[in-house]
């Protein structure tokens, strides 16, 4: 049996709530020093940057100590090194905290927020933000949400417990509900379960359906409707669904109201892809929703049944969800 490589624990602390990266060095390999490793590995950073890294001692080994440049590469060995964080603007909205014990968080997440680290997000993120906030540098999200989609997030706050609670999702014993607004369609019978097979593809936007065994399921109700939204845009009238999602492909809600003819409002990819927002443009946020979390606690046995706070603005006020100009954040979103 293959013996499991020990990692050891980390020698920098976070910053802004957010871990160093770790890089492992490759078990076989011709670079003659871990520099010039770093340098291949790390291309995308930009000329220079790894140079520069190593000459500023940014770069250290597990005792802490900086990494010299003419270091001999050595296999399996492990770095640290914190990156530089990008420009990111606040997102100005709350994360607001519906429940803490020992054991997990759950947080309400705004839309526009990320969930974790990825890309240009990093510090301002749901898992950054909250480790400040509550001094839980071990926290980890349990599972994610779309940076556009709000609601319910489920985070650990033991490392060791993080695998049960994951475990929930991947075996689908959490029981999702999300919200949204849409077009009203008098002739789309609901409710009804959809089944398609959905295909996400690196470097690629949007997910798209393929023919073959179905691997999304979402069940889709009818709320309520209105005739006339008091906008314009929507001229058959606006509806709030209720969206339970049997399985967790990217995008899988978004993909099937569109399939329905009926895309979620404020969208950006579904179904055309629009240009970019720039940087600060909190307008029109996507009318997504997790608006519920239930399931037994896999370490405590409890019953947990979360219920997400926030209103979707367009529901509320379609005609200031529409408006061309952006005033400030407000309750809903």
């Amino acid at each position: 049996m293959r013996r499991k490589t020990r990692i050891p624990p980390s020698p920098l602390p976070q910053r802004h709530g957010v871990d160093p990266v770790r890089v492992r060095l490759p078990a076989t390999g011709t670079w003659g020093t871990v520099r010039e490793h770093l340098v291949e590995r790390l291309s995308g950073a930009g000329a220079g940057v790894v140079e520069g890294m190593f000459h500023a001692g940014r770069i250290v080994g597990a005792d802490g100590r900086p990494v010299a440049p003419d270091a001999p590469f050595e296999p399996g060995m492990f770095v640290w090194f914190h990156r530089d964080l990008p420009d990111e603007v606040p997102v100005p909205f709350p994360l607001e905290v519906v429940h803490r014990d020992e054991h997990i968080v759950v947080a309400d997440k705004p839309h526009f927020l990320a969930t974790t680290p990825r890309g240009g997000h990093v510090a301002e993120t749901a898992l950054a933000r909250l480790r400040r906030e509550l001094d839980l540098p071990a926290l980890s999200a349990a599972h994610r949400l779309d940076r556009l989609t709000a609601g319910l997030v489920l985070f650990t706050v033991r490392p060791e417990e993080r695998g049960a609670y994951q475990t929930l999702f991947r075996d689908r014993r959490v029981r999702k509900e999300y919200e949204a607004v849409a077009p009203f369609d008098a002739g789309l019978a609901l409710p009804r379960t959809v089944r398609s097979r959905i295909v996400k593809e690196r470097g690629v936007l949007t997910a798209r359906e393929v023919p073959g065994e179905a691997n999304a399921v979402s069940r889709v109700e009818l709320v309520e409707h209105r005739d006339r939204p008091g906008g314009q845009g929507v001229p058959g009238g606006l509806a709030r669904y209720r969206l339970s999602p049997a399985t967790g492909q990217t995008h899988q809600l978004r993909v099937h109201m569109t399939a329905l003819g009926v895309p979620i409002l404020g969208d950006p990819l579904y179904p055309e892809v629009t240009a970019p927002a720039p940087a600060g443009d909190f307008r029109r946020p996507l009318q997504l929703l997790a608006r519920s979390l239930e399931f037994t606690d896999p370490v405590t046995g409890e019953e947990h049944r979360f219920r997400s706070g926030r209103t979707l603005a367009a529901w509320a006020s379609y005609d200031r969800w529409a408006a061309e100009s952006y005033d400030g954040p407000s309750d809903g979103q």
